[in-house]
């Protein structure tokens, strides 16, 4: 079977209910969704790994929370994820390539997206994906851009928005573990359950190598974390501003510079951390981490008074969503405006996943419909893994029904929802994380 594509035949090289695009911890979860509820799925990935942030991204720990009886809470046994500690990637690695394998998904690795087939530009009918072989399709009845960058919504033509109103974006970072650390050597800790940093004297010494240039441009605030290991350290400090995050030639600048971080940051803790003496590079992120790009314009757009005052929607698709407001500043170091800067747990409405303009069409991650402060909290992956879980639903749901994602009647998916165990309206307390233990 071929398709048509800018004047040429194209094979295609699956046919299917529902493709979702990037296999990040929302990804995952969408496509587990999906395919559990009796739909033929498949799951898009340009890296030849699945798992995103929760793998190559090195990221960790998994931070943010929602209700209880999502997805992440089976990705955190799986995980055998515990607090504060930066869960094991290794065990990640195998652990989500065999719940898709389980689940039935049908998986297409260093398979980007480059373009999307359409009809009456108002409704997708495929992916042109990259591959060893050249330009091929994958069709689908309805699809989930679970991208991260929103690539899929931006390819069918629905509006989007990008950084703040100055037109700048959080900073991107490279994710690093040190081994030969001492038991007792420093790490985050703190009355906050998401993150905190070291305080005191520590804190201070980070700031003022940064203002003598001992550490790199914007780099005063180095966070660490416990792994599942005594003796190593997890380190969150490397610091790009001012990148395109769109950019390939961007993103390769900026990733050189943020390696080339990391030897000089391993430096100033050998020097005056206690217990970093012997420190060395065990392991680094595969991947540049972006926290922040293109979100793209959906039914509705989370506003900043959602998050700040904890709205309920009628709506609600993930409930109790509870994270900071954790602005990594554009314009500098450190945060925007400040680690402490908590909101109140907030519903995120179904009408955020709903794109404007195409008809099969759902986003789930950090790309969904929002401002950028409210993207700030909601980006964080134990809320995004329940977005993608209420994504993949909704598409078993619309192509069971013949409908489309905008015209699917909220309250069905809710009823589904509901029947997995999903908290949706409840007062139920957060967890964090999600484990047996707790």
């Amino acid at each position: 079977m071929k398709s048509w594509f800018n004047g040429k035949d194209l094979p295609v090289i699956g046919e299917y209910d529902v493709v979702v695009a990037g296999a990040g911890a929302s990804g995952i979860c969408a496509a587990v969704s999906s395919s559990r509820e009796g739909k033929l799925t498949a799951l898009v990935e340009r890296y030849g790994i699945v798992g995103g942030n929760l793998t190559s991204g090195y990221v960790g720990p998994i931070m943010g929370g929602t209700s209880q009886g999502t997805m992440a809470e089976e990705i955190h046994r799986r995980l055998n994820v515990r607090p504060r500690e930066v869960h094991d990637f290794e065990l990640a690695k195998i652990e989500l390539a065999l719940l898709l394998k389980e689940s039935g998904v049908d998986l297409f690795l260093q398979c980007a997206v480059a373009d999307v087939l359409m009809q009456d530009k108002a409704k997708l009918t495929g992916l042109v994906v990259a591959t060893q072989m050249g330009l091929g399709s994958i069709l689908a009845k309805c699809f989930i851009d679970s991208t991260g960058d929103g690539t899929l919504a931006y390819l069918a033509g629905v509006p989007n928005e990008y950084g703040r109103s100055d037109g700048l974006v959080q900073p991107v970072s490279l994710m690093f573990i040190l081994g030969g650390v001492a038991t007792d050597a420093i790490y985050c800790e703190g009355v906050d359950p998401h993150v905190s940093v070291p305080t005191g004297e520590f804190t201070q010494l980070c700031k003022k190598a940064c203002d003598e240039g001992v550490l790199p441009p914007r780099v005063n605030t180095i966070r660490i974390f416990h792994t599942g290991n005594p003796n190593e350290r997890m380190i969150n400090a490397t610091q790009k501003n001012y990148v395109d995050t769109l950019s390939p030639k961007s993103i390769s600048d900026a990733e050189a510079d943020v390696r080339k971080q990391i030897q000089t940051i391993l430096a100033f803790l050998q020097k005056v951390a206690p217990g970093y003496g012997d420190a060395y590079i065990k392991g680094s992120s595969s991947t540049m981490g972006v926290r922040e790009s293109r979100r793209m314009v959906g039914e509705y757009t989370l506003q900043d008074d959602d998050i700040e005052t904890g709205r309920k929607f009628p709506d609600v698709v993930v409930h109790n969503a509870n994270f900071l407001i954790d602005i990594h500043n554009p314009n500098g170091g450190g945060q925007a405006e400040g680690i402490t800067r908590r909101v109140p747990a907030y519903d995120i409405p179904y009408r955020c996943l709903v794109p404007q303009h195409i008809d099969n069409l759902l986003v789930s991650g950090r790309a969904i419909s929002g401002t950028h402060r409210a993207h700030a909290s909601y980006r964080v992956m134990n809320i995004c893994m329940p977005m993608g879980q209420a994504a993949g639903i909704a598409a078993a749901l619309c192509v069971e029904n013949g409908i489309t994602p905008r015209n699917l009647d909220v309250a069905l998916l809710q009823e589904r929802m509901t029947c997995l165990g999903i908290d949706l309206f409840g007062d139920q307390p957060l967890r964090y994380p999600f484990n047996p233990s707790n």
